[in-house]
């Protein structure tokens, strides 16, 4: 029996979860999904330039597991781009948090702020 994976922490979920290729009418691509703790590990990462192991701490998991996870995002993001393919953003195994951490971001589990669940489990996205 395989472990129940662990819920990710991500403490940023913008509205956008959608982008295509430009000139390119939405029915004639195919279709990647990135999900939302792999979109937080992008932002981590790539964007705030943190270690695999400061981001994993962020996150809730552990360096390796967040190595994993942002390799995935990246192949998945590389797809996209190099085949002009659309990115979906959704699912995925994450709590969204609110409030202040000892980290300096938002994560109502650390120190007693709000926390609000996303949604759990993988979607059934075609990679």
């Amino acid at each position: 029996m395989a472990r129940p994976k662990k819920d990710r922490l991500v403490r940023f979920n913008p509205k956008i979860n959608y982008f295509k290729p430009r000139g390119i009418p939405v029915l004639d691509l195919e279709e990647v999904c990135l999900t939302i703790d792999e979109r937080e590990s992008i932002r981590l990462a790539d964007l705030e330039g943190l270690s695999h192991a400061d981001a994993g701490r962020r996150m809730g998991i552990s360096r390796a597991t967040f190595g994993r996870i942002v390799q995935q995002a990246r192949k998945t993001l590389a797809d996209a781009i190099i085949y002009g393919k659309a990115v979906r953003v959704e699912g995925g195994n994450y709590k969204l948090m609110r409030g202040e951490n000892k980290y300096g971001s938002n994560s109502g589990k650390h120190a007693g702020g709000k926390t609000k669940t996303g949604s759990t489990g993988r979607t059934e996205c075609r990679r």
